[in-house]
């Protein structure tokens, strides 16, 4: 009998002490589509008919990175930097385009450097990586993918492959296009998340939910666009889908808490890029939109949760963004990066979200090519290249980008500008698109014009 009880109480230490932490931690990694700055309630800055409970229950959950950037201003870009924790311009991905196309394959993607822990991934909602087989999710790395492969928006209600609209891009679940898929595709991609949680609960796994809401089409169920009376037609659509993405998000932390894995559970929320204007998006109290490097097209929600870990309720000014989310995996699973993978440019971002450090990078980069935008912040200040036009601008002060103290500084510009240039050399060709990157090219972006 004193046997059985003290094999009984000896169980129980070694359950407690694993569900304590010391086994490796799931990672949940959730990416909205086009969602403003403002469009989450945590944001003091909301409009009064934003309502994301769970979004900001999570928030309140963990640490809110009030200096959280997306890598790119338009989808694709950021999510290659994300999926292999390196700077997408390094293999030549600046556009929607280039990343819709295919990154190349002898990069590491995230789930790969997970396997050497025994973790089982899972990919759901838009890829946005690669239009054919050879990039599709179960050949990257990933166990499971539900979602779709073509560009960027997919019909939010026409799914199946064949419809009375004619042939769509279809859903895929694992290899296959699904036939029959009916519903709205925010509440699809939710319940197969929330089912891979529950089948892989045994861990440890990793779920990259990667909602298409709220980008175009604006399209949403009827009853839900009739809650909202904004004044704006297209605005009280977005509520709706920023509705449905938030409900995910519920769905999801109640399946990890059912699971009994919520509290060893790494969950990174953010949106891939600021809101768009043509959707209706708020990016109060930031200056531009989706397509543009100032503030309102790259800063974005940024969340990081893990109950057993971080302190509930804190906000991390640091400068972090998306391309960190892999590194930073990595360590809280107490892993290395792969043998023989390239050096990753994201960085660990724990001791800032701890509190150990003010200081992740020395400065953060945005390109969109040869020509055009691109703009480096180096601890407050940030120089914006936007079309031959320079701007440079105190974000400590500043953040709305309101006033341009080029003239005032110039000898903050240089010291920029040669930051950026000394960074641009090293990256991938950008005519190059998705191919290798061919060393020792010329491919110098134009520099700004003082």
């Amino acid at each position: 009998m004193k046997k059985a009880i003290y094999l009984f109480i000896a169980g129980v230490l070694v359950s407690l002490s694993a569900g304590a932490g010391n086994s490796r931690p799931n990672i949940v990694v959730i990416v909205s589509d086009d969602q403003g700055y403002a469009d989450v309630s945590y944001n003091p800055h909301s409009p009064k008919e934003v309502q994301t409970p769970n979004i900001d229950q999570l928030a309140k959950s963990g640490v809110v990175c009030s200096a959280g950037y997306a890598s790119g201003y338009v989808c694709s870009p950021t999510r290659a930097g994300l999926i292999t924790g390196r700077y997408q311009q390094r293999f030549g991905i600046y556009t929607a385009q280039q990343g819709g196309s295919g990154m190349p394959l002898d990069e590491t993607w995230f789930p790969v450097h997970l396997k050497q822990g025994g973790y089982r991934s899972g990919a759901f909602g838009k890829w946005h990586l690669g239009l054919t087989m050879d990039y599709h999710a179960l050949n990257r790395g990933f166990d499971y993918f539900y979602g779709f492969m073509e560009r960027g928006a997919h019909d939010y209600f026409h799914l199946k492959p064949k419809t009375d609209k004619g042939r769509v891009h279809p859903i895929y679940r694992n290899l296959d296009a699904a036939e029959n898929e009916e519903g709205y595709l925010t509440t699809l991609i939710t319940q197969e998340a929330v089912n891979f949680i529950k089948r892989e609960s045994d861990g440890p796994f990793f779920a990259y939910v990667a909602y298409n809401a709220v980008h175009s089409p604006a399209q949403a169920p009827a009853e839900d666009i009739a809650r909202y009376n904004t004044g704006d037609e297209k605005r009280d659509i977005l509520m709706a889908m920023l509705y449905h993405l938030d409900l995910g998000v519920g769905e999801i932390v109640k399946a990890l808490k059912e699971a009994g894995v919520y509290e060893n559970t790494l969950i990174f929320y953010l949106s891939d890029n600021g809101g768009d204007k043509g959707m209706k998006a708020s990016n109060a109290p930031l200056s531009g939109a989706k397509h543009q490097v100032r503030e309102g097209g790259i800063r974005v929600p940024f969340i990081v949760s893990w109950p057993g870990r971080l302190q509930a309720g804190t906000t991390c000014d640091v400068p972090v963004w998306s391309t960190d989310i892999l590194p930073t995996s990595l360590v809280a699973a107490g892993l290395e990066a792969l043998p023989g993978s390239k050096p990753f440019d994201g960085k660990n971002i724990l001791p800032a979200l701890t509190g150990k450090s003010n200081k992740i990078h020395d400065a953060l980069y945005w390109c969109s090519g040869s020509d055009g935008k691109w703009a480096v912040r180096k601890g407050d200040w940030k120089f914006v290249f936007t079309l031959g036009k320079v701007a440079l601008y105190d974000l400590s002060k500043d953040i709305a980008e309101a006033n341009n103290l080029k003239d005032a500084h110039p000898e903050k510009l240089q010291e920029l500008q040669k930051l950026y240039d000394a960074w641009f050399a090293e990256m991938g060709d950008p005519s190059e698109g998705s191919k290798h990157w061919v060393a020792g090219k010329n491919k110098k972006n134009k520099k700004a014009k003082k």
